[in-house]
């Protein structure tokens, strides 16, 4: 009885600690790109504006330019890149579905090479391919998962993909601009608030992650912090050269 409760234990230990995230990045890759890319792009565009000794105004017009600009641009770029690459796995998965109900024995065959080849016995190998082989839709699904990489039922949609873009770059783009919309005159309270956001940014990211969060929120806080010190020394030597 000790060893049964024992073994349910281990069980239950396992299947809590065996559930995994979502790697395949249907929205987290283009809402923390998005976000970053906000944060930083519009931090650096309003740096170098600030640089060239420009006003206020000219600093929030260009900073409110710079988050439209960006969050339309960021998110007609994701649809299309995720759409186009959904298009080519559908077409795939087109030429897998014509093969499996032109040649049945073939991708049978097929597929028992690969359980052989992983070094299943070679009877078991055929034994396997003829079972999973029976409903075409999840013999689809095993051939697509073994020689394409892909889970025909688990596809990135270019909407989410488009919206996650824009809202991230959008919020994140924000940051920067907010202190002057409230009343700020000098660069270094947008500044300030941008880096906070950042290093807050690459922290969240380490939660879905292996990386520690200070060393994530560090790395996002010194490239963007990079990008901004860049573009204002780059703003300041334009502005002294057209002055």
């Amino acid at each position: 009885m000790a060893i049964l409760d024992t073994e349910a234990t281990l069980h239950e230990a396992h299947r809590d600690n065996h559930t995994h995230r979502d790697v395949t990045g249907g929205w987290l890759r283009p809402a923390v790109f998005g976000a970053m890319d906000g944060l930083v792009s519009n931090l650096a565009l309003m740096t170098g504006v600030a640089g060239g000794a420009a006003g206020q105004h000219i600093i929030i017009v260009t900073g409110l330019a710079g988050l439209a600009a960006g969050a339309f641009s960021m998110a007609a770029g994701e649809y299309t890149s995720v759409a186009s690459q959904r298009e080519l796995v559908e077409a795939e998965l087109a030429v897998e579905r014509r093969e499996l109900r032109k040649h049945p024995e073939d991708e049978e065959a097929e597929l028992a090479s690969l359980y052989t080849a992983r070094g299943v016995e070679p009877g078991l190998a055929r034994e396997v391919a003829r079972q999973l082989s029976r409903d075409p839709e999840q013999a689809l699904e095993i051939h697509a998962r073994e020689e394409l990489g892909i889970d025909p039922g688990d596809l990135p949609s270019p909407l989410v993909a488009a919206v996650s873009s824009f809202g991230s770059f959008a919020l994140g783009a924000l940051l920067p601009v907010l202190p002057f919309l409230l009343g700020a005159t000098a660069l270094w309270p947008a500044l300030l608030l941008a880096l906070v956001g950042l290093f807050a940014c690459g922290a969240l990211v380490a939660r879905v992650t292996a990386r520690s969060w200070w060393f994530s929120g560090v790395r996002q806080l010194a490239l963007g912090g990079a990008a901004a010190g860049v573009t204002y020394a780059l703003g300041t030597l334009i502005g002294s050269a057209v002055g």
